[in-house]
């Protein structure tokens, strides 16, 4: 079944092409694996997980054991977002659950819509530069709009996902100790929201992406921080480990896959 996209609220886009923002939510292009690395934060910042990417190896990075783990609500399963819920794929094709990674409470759901993205402004783009940027942003932000509501928020402060151009920290390879750069890195915290357990994410997207090969970094990681924590071993879909000539837009296996993952139960949402 055919679903009619939720609009993003115009009147805040053509504010962003005006300012010459720029709407990140996709990641990675050149990369092998995902790795993460948790650590305990603040009481406002209960839990930091990172995923990092580099062009050809990830280092493992150490866990914190789990009896060190703040104290979770038991994980049930959220309705289905409609969206979600009325989507058919008459074709079958299949999905890559197996390869998505739950957390230590639960796979990474929204259950409050929309999910509010902002994005921080950029002092090194100008002019047509800013205007290109943000429409290759947009295009991937379409795409996913179409499967989960998004809309853009000029608060920081209540931010869903946050979106910097700013490149990630250069990744250490232990068996040459070259530093490989990366594309894009992303973090999420699990932090306390009205008394609910909830998370945040903030993405670095590198400046070096430009083209379709933005849109592409920008669709995976959205697709990431929409709640695919893994990748598709199929050039075909969105979420595809590594970049190609021709990347692929959001396929009806990309979102088989994430209905799957909004079918699991998941702490996050449920009071603290």
């Amino acid at each position: 079944m055919t679903l009619t996209p939720k609009p993003i609220r115009t009147t805040v886009l053509q504010k962003l092409l005006t300012l010459g923002l720029a709407v990140v939510t996709g990641v990675i292009v050149i990369l092998t694996n995902l790795q993460s690395n948790i650590t305990i934060a603040s009481d406002s910042n209960l839990l930091t997980k990172q995923s990092q990417y580099a062009s050809d190896l990830i280092t493992s990075l150490p866990s914190s054991p789990t009896s060190s783990l703040p104290s979770f609500p038991p994980p049930q399963a959220h309705p289905l977002p409609p969206t979600l819920a009325q989507w058919q794929d008459i074709k079958n094709s299949g999905d890559y659950f197996s390869h998505v990674s739950p957390t230590k409470v639960g796979y990474l759901v929204w259950s409050q819509f929309p999910v509010k993205v902002y994005i921080e402004p950029s002092n090194t783009l100008t002019g047509q530069q800013a205007e290109a940027w943000v429409n290759n942003v947009l295009e991937a932000v379409k795409e996913w709009n179409t499967y989960l509501p998004l809309v853009i928020t000029e608060k920081p402060e209540i931010a869903d996902i946050t979106i910097v151009r700013k490149a990630p920290p250069l990744q250490l390879n232990p068996s040459s100790k070259i530093p490989r750069a990366r594309s894009a890195q992303t973090t999420y915290n699990y932090i306390s929201k009205n008394n609910l357990l909830s998370h945040s994410f903030i993405i670095l997207l590198s400046p070096s992406q430009t083209g379709q090969y933005l849109t592409a970094a920008i669709r995976h990681e959205l697709g990431h921080a929409l709640g695919i924590w893994g990748h598709s071993p199929l050039q075909t879909d969105a979420l595809y480990f590594s970049q190609v000539r021709n990347p692929s837009p959001i396929s009806p296996r990309d979102v088989n896959t994430l209905k799957r993952v909004y079918e699991q139960p998941t702490s996050l949402g449920w009071k603290l």
